[in-house]
């Protein structure tokens, strides 16, 4: 497997932040995209089983609390039955917005994650957790990805905002502006909150497809709710290992696709003048958000 120069050094930054030291998912043959065949008919009836008590579990959470694209696009995958055959689902996501599906062993270096973005393709892991890891698990499995991203995929608005942020990223590569990016894909991509006529509620997958996290953001006096800028986002560190003490809110897609439409090259470099700003703060002139 081709290999870019720097993929040691990211696998071994990630295996070392997660929970058994190493990472999961068959690397071996992996192309030098780091796709791979999803081998739909190897998942067992056990795996099935568990896909289905996990996504029962989230379509009972989800209405009142994710919002309604996310809704939507849910029901128009069907994917109740059992882990999803990635490549029909990619043919129904490429009649609604062009993106497709390409199935990766796990997480991918920046460079191959960002192309796939920035050319229309998501990446899904294809393994699934344990039962014992019903709950939490520390990496992305299929349940995250396809459950907790792709739903979304099938709202043109944010389907753009995604490849956006994507080229985004390839350019950030040669700017030194990784943990900014990354603290804006945190912040909305995983665990971002929108704020609809019927109230607050959930587009972020990381809460979309939590057990917990879901109620927590919503409803939990205990976390910050902070009306989202680029600038805040990107100078806000995140807990990578709890439930977040921020979340950043967007009246709506149209506002969050204008609101990282300007170049980021100068914000990249009026942040590095900035301290970062700990997870927990409430800036004096910010809103912290009323929960219902």
């Amino acid at each position: 497997m081709d290999k870019h120069p720097n993929t040691d050094d990211f696998f071994a930054t990630v295996a070392e932040k997660s929970s058994c030291g190493v990472l999961r998912g068959d690397y071996a043959h992996a192309d030098a995209d780091y796709v791979v065949k999803q081998q739909w008919d190897a998942h067992t009836p056990a795996q099935h089983a568990l896909w289905r008590r996990l996504y029962q579990r989230q379509a009972r959470l989800v209405p009142d609390r994710a919002c309604d694209e996310f809704l939507q696009g849910m029901h128009k995958l069907d994917a109740a039955d059992g882990i999803p055959d990635l490549a029909k689902a990619s043919d129904i996501l490429f009649a609604a917005t062009g993106w497709r599906l390409v199935a990766v062993p796990g997480l991918v270096p920046e460079l191959n994650f960002f192309t796939h973005l920035a050319h229309r393709r998501f990446p899904v892991t294809v393994w699934l957790r344990k039962p014992e890891e019903f709950d939490y698990i520390a990496e992305p499995d299929v349940f995250h990805d396809f459950f907790g991203h792709v739903p979304l995929l099938l709202d043109p608005v944010f389907a753009d905002y995604l490849q956006r942020y994507g080229a985004a990223g390839l350019k950030a590569l040669k700017l030194d502006g990784l943990e900014y990016l990354a603290r804006l894909y945190w912040y909305t991509i995983e665990f971002g909150l929108i704020q609809t006529p019927q109230g607050l509620r959930a587009y972020g997958a990381g809460i979309l497809s939590s057990g917990g996290e879901i109620e927590y953001s919503l409803h939990s006096p205990l976390p910050r709710r902070i009306p989202l800028t680029v600038e805040r986002v990107m100078r806000t560190l995140y807990k990578i290992d709890s439930y977040q003490e921020s979340y950043f809110v967007i009246p709506n897609f149209q506002q969050l696709f204008d609101a990282t439409e300007p170049d980021f090259t100068p914000i990249y470099a009026h942040l590095k003048a900035l301290a970062v700003l700990p997870a927990d703060t409430l800036l004096p002139d910010e809103a912290n958000l009323a929960i219902p």
